[in-house]
């Protein structure tokens, strides 16, 4: 799921319309899946908001800047799949301004976001990760699903281990 944001006249109605299937299609082949597979575009949803107004430093801004929050169930994401995202939607919208990339760039903010397992809706249903991966993969990569998830957990317990060793590295430095 995408929510991007930018101004009405930003782009032309054709570079719009190519932007959004892109977008969609990044989004797709950043997760694993092949942009191909109708069950994963049918999927995949962008909600484009129209912002009245963009400011920078209390000033109207007088280009147009872009707001892309690609959401995906949590472990779906690494830190490489994260910067391949940026990089590959930032690409995106240079193309649909028909402008250098380093023009571009300082324009557009990308922010991937990961929803934690098991808080993921619709259809009336949770959908964890291995449940979407079995739905857009097929049956066979529920594992996947259920690997990915373990990996981005085992990341976390390993940041709030180290976080709390430097806790306790800094009081005892301090005593």
């Amino acid at each position: 799921m995408i929510d991007a944001l930018w101004p009405e006249d930003a782009l032309t109605p054709e570079a719009e319309a190519r932007l959004v299937k892109e977008l969609t299609d990044i989004l797709i082949r950043v997760e694993g899946y092949d942009p191909g597979n109708p069950v994963a575009q049918g999927v995949s949803v962008l909600h484009l908001h129209r912002p009245a107004a963009v400011f920078v430093g209390g000033e109207r801004s007088k280009a147009a800047r872009y707001r892309i929050i690609p959401s995906a169930p949590e472990g779906q994401y690494t830190d490489a799949s994260r910067r391949k995202l940026v990089k590959e939607v930032t690409e995106a919208v240079a193309r649909a301004e028909n402008r250098p990339f380093e023009e571009v760039a300082s324009r557009v903010w990308v922010f991937p976001t990961e929803i934690p397992d098991g808080t993921w809706g619709s259809r009336g249903a949770i959908y964890t990760l291995p449940n979407i991966h079995a739905l857009l993969a097929g049956e066979p990569e529920r594992r996947v699903g259920e690997e990915r998830l373990a990996r981005r957990r085992r990341e976390k317990a390993r940041m709030t281990i180290e976080a709390t060793v430097d806790v306790f590295q800094r009081a005892s430095d301090d005593a």
